[in-house]
């Protein structure tokens, strides 16, 4: 379809020839108003693990309600209504962000006038409602406002823990008084919180724990003297810039030094717990304490990430034991979803250690290692337990890489597993379970079915009821009469790689089409995925200008295809994944003889954008037209627990970073290119575009670029910013990449 500004196409009904006409408008696509799902939001199983809770509008009174939900018959109840949420020294009433129980659900703790800490709302006020008599405060009033972070009730709900401003502070809820534990917290000295790089790469964000019995806080602290400062100029928000300055260290540099302690809730010194390793090269990025113990559970890794070292520390002493080693010659993950058996004797653990990622039962002194799971199959992740039957239920897809199952195992059995999910539910499947392995609340979707909500009991996984259809959803995405997206297969030599594919509503066989790429093609993530995803909007309203979107799983992905499809780029992540890349379109296209290989478009974002550059640099005579965004030009410039997981340190393998880094080989560039970056990218750096820039123009490359002020990795914020993204998107490909069937 020819460019006419105003980014409409007009799609006809499948199968309704001149019948019908909607129209897929790229305004309302990108705001949301073409499809609306609905889901369960937000939502809190009980402690009884027969009622779950959720924070509901009250439409007559304005305000929040906490409704519970009975699992067994939907029976609904008002725990908390929206009148008991005010502050009665203004009468105003407090908005809800989000709500967490008390062990003994005879508390709540709300979480409101939150401000973004990086990616998450992770600073804000707390109050405590106390249901016995319905008194509501707000928690630590001397604190500024919206400082407090990750408050959680002591195991008796007796006092309130929160960080601030780098500190940790211990509430009494009934004297009111407030212990101050920490008082070395500064810019520099982070306590019961995380720097940068741990956040973004661990999912670390609370920095302290609760012993169960209440005496004792366990803690991180982060010591961030020495690491890398990078700065992010604003020039946009005042006359003259602004400058944020925060550490982040990159590949190869210096990191914060890291440990772990615990302090007496009333207050005393720090035990600092005596992990042998340089705290600069070793990461610590689990700690949990062992039910109904006061010993610590502690994960610590190597700097290279190969090896994980587990260790016992007991609160009393200094001195941890090491029980349990885990290792690869490529990385090792963290473990979550660690769950103790037999009155803790033994803990789960995945390891890829057979070849693919499955669960094991560990003895506590780390010498008995058995299979829970087995077979050629990966585990993918825990849902939920039942004790009392001895059972876990975890995600797996056997046969399908690119969809997910419901599948149980035996704690204590030889590594048989069962399916769960219905067999006529072909696509993918999450479950929100009880504490008890009763319940779940059920999600089925699938690339064209939006998501369809129930609650399931087990065993035996029956469907209760209903509890959303999204039936007007899946009218508003019929009514669009677009082409379903296809799963298809496509060789990289002699590797089968997972393809999807969507055609344009008008598609002639007859004719050959440009095709747009959307690639990621990194270890952090996976494109080809039979899941919702909105109607894919976005790509629809591209494919029915005239093109063909594909999107090609590269070796590398984060697939369940096994420990040697995802390692086998170790050392050299961006090297395989644009030769799967040209191959894949290539072989594409002798299946498929509608595919027009003088017209190919590649598009990412973040890792897909590096990934955009690589394959437009190195295969120019394949790749035509790219659209790179917030994208790593040179891998140097990323942070060291990322990058050096997957490649090691730039000092021990310089080669390896030399060829997987698309500044390398810019010289290559022939096509078409589109840079877009977001000078306010706080995770992929500016400066990765503006190096890349330098030499493109020292190397004579013409290309195009647009750089949006303050915007940050997601390039979302402030006003129409998204929809002038997709419109530039748009003409870019539409001038660039002649669309339509020929």
């Amino acid at each position: 379809m020819k460019w006419t500004g105003w980014l409409t196409a007009i799609l006809l009904l499948l199968g309704g020839g001149s019948q019908a006409q909607v129209q897929l408008n790229l305004e309302d696509a990108v705001a949301g108003k073409v499809i609306q799902t609905k889901g369960m939001g937000a939502m809190s199983w009980l402690k009884d693990g027969e009622h779950y809770s959720r924070v509901e509008a009250n439409p007559e009174q304005g305000g929040t309600d906490i409704v519970s939900y009975r699992a067994k018959d939907n029976e609904r109840e008002v725990l908390i209504p929206a009148s008991w949420f005010v502050d009665k020294a203004t009468g105003k009433s407090v908005p809800v962000r989000s709500i967490s129980w008390s062990a003994d659900n005879s508390k709540v703790l709300v979480y409101t006038n939150t401000q973004r800490v990086w990616r998450y709302d992770t600073r804000g006020d707390y109050w405590v409602l106390d249901l016995s008599d319905k008194s509501f405060r707000q928690i630590g009033k001397d604190r500024p406002e919206s400082s407090l972070m990750f408050a959680k009730f002591s195991p008796d709900a007796s006092k309130v823990a929160y960080v601030s401003e780098n500190n940790i502070y211990v509430e009494d809820l009934t004297s009111q008084s407030v212990k101050q534990l920490t008082t070395d917290g500064s810019e520099t000295i982070v306590n019961g919180t995380f720097d940068w790089v741990y956040e973004e790469e661990f999912g670390c964000r609370d920095g302290f724990r609760w012993s169960p019995d209440g005496q004792y806080i366990a803690y991180w602290q982060s010591d961030t003297e020495g690491t890398g400062v990078f700065d992010i100029i604003d020039n946009v928000d005042s006359l003259y810039p602004k400058i944020l300055h925060f550490p982040y260290p990159k590949a190869g540099t210096t990191n914060s030094a890291v440990k772990v302690g615990y302090v007496p809730v009333n207050g005393g010194a720090t035990t600092w717990i005596d992990i042998p390793g340089d705290p600069r090269n070793h990461y610590i990025p689990r700690m949990e304490f062992i039910p109904n113990s006061n010993e610590l559970f502690i994960q610590q890794l190597n700097r290279p990430q190969n090896t994980n070292k587990v260790w016992i520390a007991q609160i009393g002493s200094s001195q941890p034991k090491h029980i349990f080693t885990d290792e690869d010659k490529a990385w090792v993950e963290t473990n979550d979803h660690i769950r103790w058996l037999k009155d803790n004797q033994y803990f789960t653990w995945e390891s890829e250690r057979s070849g693919w990622r499955h669960l094991y039962r560990v003895s506590r002194d780390g010498k008995d290692i058995q299979p829970i799971t087995a077979g050629d199959f990966d585990y993918i992740s825990t849902v939920g337990m039942d004790m009392k039957k001895g059972l876990v239920y975890f995600i797996a897809s056997p046969d399908n890489y690119t969809q997910r199952y419901l599948y149980s195992a035996k704690l204590f059995g030889k590594g048989e597993v069962k399916r769960e999910s219905p067999m006529d539910e072909a696509g993918q499947h999450s479950y929100s379970m009880s504490p008890t392995g009763k319940w779940a609340v059920h999600t089925f979707s699938n690339a064209v079915t939006p998501p369809v909500i129930d609650m399931v009991s087990f065993p035996g996984h029956k469907s209760v009821r209903m509890i959303e259809d999204n039936a007007e959803a899946k009218a508003q995405y019929k009514a669009l009469g677009l082409n379903p997206k296809e799963f298809v297969k496509a060789k990289s030599g002699d590797l089968m790689l997972d393809v999807c594919m969507i055609k344009p509503v008008n598609f002639d066989p007859n004719k050959k089409y440009p095709v747009i790429i959307e690639v990621y093609g990194e270890p952090a993530g996976s494109t080809v995925q039979d899941v919702w995803s909105g109607g894919d909007l976005w790509n629809q309203y591209m494919v029915n200008q005239g093109y063909i979107y594909v999107s090609i799983e590269n070796r590398g992905a984060n697939a369940p295809r096994g420990r040697e499809w995802r390692k086998c780029i170790y050392g050299e992540v961006g090297t395989f994944a644009c030769e799967d890349q040209a191959r894949g379109i290539q072989d594409l296209a002798r299946q498929y003889p509608f595919i027009d290989l003088s017209r190919i478009g590649i598009t990412g974002w973040s890792g897909g954008g590096s990934q955009t550059l690589n394959c437009m640099f190195r295969y120019p005579s394949v790749f035509h037209t790219g659209i790179a965004i917030a994208f790593v030009s040179d891998q140097r410039l990323y942070d060291t627990i990322y990058q050096e997981r997957y490649m090691n340190t730039p000092q021990n393998n310089p080669e390896g970073y030399r060829k997987g880094s698309p500044i390398t080989y810019a010289n290559g560039l022939e096509g078409n290119l589109l840079l877009i970056h977001g000078t306010g990218d706080d995770n992929v750096h500016y400066q990765s575009c503006e190096m890349l820039v330098d030499k493109l123009v020292e190397y004579g490359k013409m290309f195009s670029q647009i750089s949006y002020p303050m915007r940050s990795h997601g390039i979302y914020e402030r006003k129409g910013t998204s929809l002038h993204l997709r419109k530039s998107m748009a003409k870019y490909w539409l001038e660039h990449l002649p669309a339509g069937g020929k």
